[in-house]
This record gives C-alpha cells, structure tokens and sequence, in this order.
C-alpha cells in the first residue's frame, strides 16, 4: 500500500530538520571555534584541555617544548581549523591560492604526505589539532636534525619551519623583514606561554 504523499513529504521535512540541527549543532561549533583568549596559554587549555593531551603527546614523541608548539600553531592559522592563505584573483576573477597551506598548522600538501608517510600517521588530518601539534612536533625535530637548531629556539625554528629546511640553510629569510618580523613574535609568544605554563 503507498504512503499518502503529504505523510511522505511531512516525513521528509522531519528528516531535513533533523538534519539541519545536527549541522548546526552549538556544541558542535563551540568545539572547533578558536581560544577567545589566545595570549593566554592557561585558559587556551582550560578552554580546550584535549589541546593539552595533544602538544603534550607531541613533545613526549618529539622533544618539541609546548610552547613552542603552541606559538607557531598561533601565528600560523590563530587557531582556526580551517585557516587556508588568501584567495588570489586576475581582473577580479578567482585564481587559487598562494599555496597548498591549510589547517592549524598551514603544512602544505606535499609536506603533509611526507609527514603521514614517515611518522605512521596515515590517517592524519590538518584540521584535527593532535594531528596538527604531533606534525609540529615531527617537523621542529626534522629540523633540530637537518639544521642543527635547538628545540627551544622558537626564532630560527619559525624561520625553519617557514621557509623550509634548505630555504633556512640558504638564508632566503634574510630578505624578509615581514618574516623576520613573524618569527620574532613567535618567539614573544613561545617564551609568554612558557612563563604561563609554570603557573597552570
């Protein structure tokens, strides 16, 4: 026996509705919106306490200091999941983007492969933050390795992490004022976080 149409279509607008508040679930986007205090490392845990778990997790495996982490997520997407680098347009017309960059940790897509591949992660997903913070962790040791810096150099291990390993060695930074600027408030920033840290 068919169904009458209208019970059918009332039937389907239950579900769309179900749907749509699945969506747009408040909780849902409490849980990916960024820290409303992001100076301060202590209430960006308090907010998010699985964000402590995971920079945590990252320097147990990595020997990469939370701070550190943390500073470079910030200046690198401000926390946002799904931070991507501006559109860029020809005669107003949409052309791409800068680059492949994306995620709380703005890793590129070639480099995000090589971390999936090399640290078994790979399932890894940038807008998932212990994804994020573990890629972090992997890419400041690559770099204490290849370049010799030390983990707790949050400057030179922005510039690093920026410009690349061989960009680093080669000094393509030296004619960036805007990086050198970048790397300095990474820097700020690790050291706040790591005064805050003793503290919470």
């Amino acid at each position: 026996m068919r169904r009458p149409r209208t019970r059918r279509w009332a039937v389907a607008g239950v579900l769309v509705a179900l749907l749509g508040s699945c969506a747009s679930d408040p909780q849902q986007r409490v849980a990916t919106a960024p820290p409303k205090q992001q100076d301060d490392v202590c209430a960006i845990f308090d907010q998010r306490p699985d964000w402590r778990v995971a920079t945590v997790a990252s320097a147990a495996r990595w020997g990469a200091p939370v701070e550190v982490q943390m500073a470079i997520i910030w200046r690198e997407s401000s926390f946002r999941a799904t931070a991507r680098p501006p559109q860029t347009y020809s005669f107003g017309i949409p052309t791409g983007r800068l680059s492949s960059a994306f995620g709380y940790s703005q890793a590129i897509d070639g480099t995000w492969a090589w971390y999936r591949e090399e640290s078994g992660n790979a399932r890894a997903d940038r807008t998932d933050f212990a994804d994020a913070a573990d890629f972090v962790g992997w890419y400041m040791a690559k770099t204490q390795s290849t370049n010799g810096l030390d983990m707790y150099d949050a400057y030179n291990q922005y510039l690093a992490y920026h410009e690349g390993h061989t960009g680093f060695r080669r000094g393509s930074w030296r004619e960036k004022a805007w990086l050198q600027r970048a790397a300095g408030q990474v820097a700020y920033q690790a050291q706040r976080y790591r005064e805050q840290l003793s503290t919470c």
